[in-house]
């Protein structure tokens, strides 16, 4: 695993409070269960119909039957609970999940999302993606900043189709912490050796760069 994908999951579990119910996304975001401060409660809400759901089992300790919402294998500590995906949609709809995060093909400096569908190509689609941004209280973004031909996914107008409009909150990637204000995109963190400078080299939208900038840990 890249220490850029650690770097990302770890600074993202920072963010989460005791008590809160959060849902990962797919892909990268799974990885924070794995990364949770030291003394953080937590519940982790999957789309599968799970609340309560763990880290990653240990080599050899894996059970088929027992996987996150992207057939991952996963835990199930005491106390948790299982119930069908009707339920687990309406814990979602009703507003009850505190965090989710999500990745992203592309977010804007609006706090719009896309990280749906790339016209004419096969991806995994929708999930339940549209429906947690919709109803979680806070919406974070965990990707890579650039894309493998080095583009910026951070932009200032999403150019693919959205999966909600205005409703991220914080964007982590491996170069940068930023929080999307009714002003624009301000940077609140460089990781280590990254300077204001080279986040905004690849960052297409123009950022908000205070006087200090604090260091992702």
């Amino acid at each position: 695993m890249s220490d850029s994908r650690v770097r990302i999951a770890r600074r993202v579990a920072k963010f989460l409070q005791n008590g809160d119910l959060v849902n990962l996304g797919i892909g990268l975001p799974t990885l924070v269960a794995n990364y949770l401060p030291e003394g953080l409660e937590v519940e982790f809400q999957s789309e599968n119909g799970l609340i309560g759901l763990g880290g990653a089992p240990e080599a050899g300790q894996e059970d088929q039957d027992l996987t996150n919402a992207a057939a991952q294998p996963a835990t199930l500590p005491v106390g948790a609970s299982c119930f069908d995906s009707a339920m687990s949609f309406a814990v979602i709809r009703g507003g009850h999940v505190g965090v989710t995060v999500l990745g992203a093909l592309e977010v804007d400096q609006e706090g719009n999302l896309a990280n749906w569908i790339v016209p004419g190509k096969m991806v995994p689609g929708m999930g339940g993606a549209m429906d947690l941004v919709a109803g979680a209280k806070t919406v974070i973004v965990a990707m890579e900043h650039c894309t493998k031909a080095g583009a910026s996914k951070v932009l200032k107008h999403c150019t693919l189709p959205l999966t909600a409009s205005r409703r991220v909150k914080y964007i982590v990637t491996e170069l940068a912490v930023l929080k999307v204000t009714e002003h624009g995109l301000e940077l609140m963190e460089t990781a280590p050796g990254v300077t204001p400078g080279e986040v905004q080299e690849k960052t297409e939208a123009t950022l908000l760069i205070p006087d200090t900038v604090g260091c992702m840990e």
